[in-house]
């Protein structure tokens, strides 16, 4: 993906380096990084937490709030990317993406997916979340899509 190569230009261009909180990319992003040369130099990492726990345990997210508003939420995105952030002290932004690829979604859920980017500004974590309907019907072409936005809204975050 051409994203992929703007992405880390941009990065290069500001000395930021940035990580990921993926859940239904299933770390898409960080693959499409990865194929980049030179990708070392901003890409901190990416934690892939397809799973309620491991939202939890690895990025802090709050328990009863995914109870109460599910893992696709604005507040779940808000807390990943805050949470890769505080976990990863090189990264200047984080980036993460929840949501529901389907198929067998609840209603109202099929093809959401919610993106949150976090920055630290004079030592205060600005978190930004923004919701999205993905406009493909199959599975793997959702995951395309919606990498495809995090990557855009990364790129347009930095500039």
């Amino acid at each position: 993906m051409q994203e992929a190569t703007e992405l880390i230009d941009a990065l290069k261009q500001s000395n930021g380096k940035i990580v990921f909180a993926e859940s239904c990319t299933g770390g898409m992003v960080a693959s499409e990084l990865a194929q980049v040369p030179g990708v070392s130099d901003v890409f901190c990492g990416s934690a892939v937490t397809y799973r309620e726990a491991t939202k939890q345990s690895w990025l802090g997210v709050d328990g009863e709030t995914m109870q109460a508003l599910t893992a696709v939420s604005a507040p779940v995105a808000h807390q990943m990317a805050a949470g890769a952030l505080s976990q990863t002290p090189e990264a200047t932004i984080a980036v993460s993406i929840t949501g529901h690829l389907g198929p067998n979604a609840p209603e109202g859920f099929d093809g959401l997916v919610f993106i949150a980017v976090a920055k630290t500004v004079k030592g205060k974590t600005l978190v930004k979340v923004a919701h999205h309907q993905l406009t493909q019907t199959k599975r793997v072409q959702r995951q395309v899509e919606a990498t495809q936005l995090v990557l855009t809204t990364a790129i347009d975050a930095i500039g």
